[in-house]
């Protein structure tokens, strides 16, 4: 019997190593192709000539309709199982990269850059595939192992811009597709179904009905992790996209400087999220939401702050003197927004298998599809920001606006909670 136990036990560590190797591993193809317009876009806005808030939306379409359907996904995920929804959501996404290659007019960029989109919703099908292979009180730390797959950012910002100046951007769409096609097919191939999915299959199992899955989404509660995530991490991925311009045009990088300057944010932002979902299964989500929120409000507020002469009545005469970042400086403010990010985005999922066992797909999908909802509506309200204010260090502004709402909210809301639970006590 011993020894049964331990080969089952061993079955069961294989199978959760698997499933969190090759979601990973998928999900990072998946993110690299989702953020290919941070790259390509720069070319597309000079080639057609386009204004600060229409590149805005073209980088920040793929992250809308990837966020629109990652809670459609996140639920059919929950219904089918995660291998068989993972693998046509890559395909369909390689697809539509490979037709982007086609594109010629900035209407045809916008159309296939919503089919684009699709890559992005992959991150909903691996949060409810891979928290199904573990117990609650490791799932905080095998959830953020996969959303380091977010790194796929990195891995666009240091390989396209070569890819771009060598053979065209045409080139970038065709690859980055071919490569999601290849690890669609791999991926099935070399993983297994969830366990839910093989029990319902020996047992009569009835589909909730889709009213009954999104009974949850009716919880404020989960709105509320929406709103933390829709900073933590859509202003993570409306960062990546809008960064090489920024870095472009503030400091006067070249397109393959600002990519790699790009990537520097992007890594720390992505592979720390693992460390994130490891410090909430050791000490509360809640407190590194905390930090995460203090942390970030402090540095874009530093950010935000643009390049300035000052003069101020002295003892001996006015007084002047000159306040700017330098790159090294902003370079490093950005490490360490990226950083904290990196933990909020995981102590956010850290929350979802907990309070909704029964719903990781379909509240998991909600709260990514507001996160990538901020990766969409940032972009764009950073370029209507610079076309209004003229003022490049305005999205920042911007951030610091939303973290401190998000600050706020959780604050007022964990008293709220802290006095029920007296009152009760009591």
């Amino acid at each position: 019997m011993g020894q049964v136990q331990l080969g089952r036990q061993a079955d069961t560590i294989s199978g959760q190593r698997r499933a969190l190797t090759t979601s990973t591993a998928a999900f990072t193809v998946c993110f690299a192709v989702w953020t290919i317009f941070s790259i390509i876009g720069i070319t597309m806005k000079d080639k057609l000539g386009l204004s600060e808030t229409q590149y805005g939306l073209l980088v920040g379409t793929p992250v809308l309709s990837g966020s629109l359907i990652r809670i459609v996904l996140g639920i059919w995920t929950d219904r089918r199982g995660g291998r068989l929804v993972y693998a046509l959501t890559m395909l369909a996404a390689a697809a539509a990269t490979f037709l982007l290659a086609f594109a010629q007019t900035y209407d045809q960029l916008l159309l296939a850059a919503l089919g684009v989109g699709i890559a992005g919703g992959s991150f909903a099908v691996g949060v409810a595939y891979v928290s199904r292979f573990y117990p609650a009180q490791k799932q905080g730390t095998a959830l953020g192992i996969f959303g380091v797959g977010n790194v796929g950012a990195s891995v666009t910002k240091f390989i396209a811009p070569f890819v771009m100046l060598a053979w065209g951007w045409q080139s970038v769409a065709l690859i980055w597709a071919a490569a999601l096609a290849i690890t669609a097919v791999v991926f099935w191939f070399t993983s297994e179904d969830d366990p839910v999915t093989v029990q319902r299959r020996t047992e009569l199992y009835t589909p909730k009905s889709l009213l009954g899955e999104f009974e949850p989404l009716r919880n404020v509660q989960v709105w509320r992790f929406g709103l933390y995530y829709f900073f933590s991490f859509g202003a993570f991925v409306a960062l990546t996209l809008w960064l090489p311009r920024y870095l472009i045009n503030v400091y006067g990088f070249d397109i393959a400087t600002a990519g790699m300057v790009a990537a520097l944010y992007s890594i720390p932002a992505s592979v720390f999220r693992a460390y994130g979902g490891t410090l909430s299964d050791k000490v509360g989500a809640r407190r590194i939401l905390y930090w995460t929120f203090g942390v970030a409000a402090l540095v874009t507020l530093i950010l935000a702050v643009p390049p300035t002469d000052y003069v101020i009545a002295g003892i001996n005469g006015p007084v002047s003197f000159h306040y700017e970042l330098t790159p090294w400086a902003f370079i490093g403010l950005l490490f360490v927004l990226g950083f904290f990010m990196s933990l909020g985005k995981a102590a956010v999922y850290k929350h979802i298998p907990v309070y909704y066992p029964k719903n990781v797909g379909a509240v998991g999908g909600l709260v990514g599809m507001l996160g990538g909802l901020g990766g969409f509506v940032l972009p764009l309200a950073f370029g209507v920001l610079n076309d209004l204010t003229g003022i490049w260090s305005s999205c920042f502004a911007a951030l610091f606006v939303l973290v401190v709402t998000c600050f706020i909210w959780m604050h007022l809301s964990v008293r709220r909670l802290q006095h029920q639970t007296m009152a009760q006590a009591t």
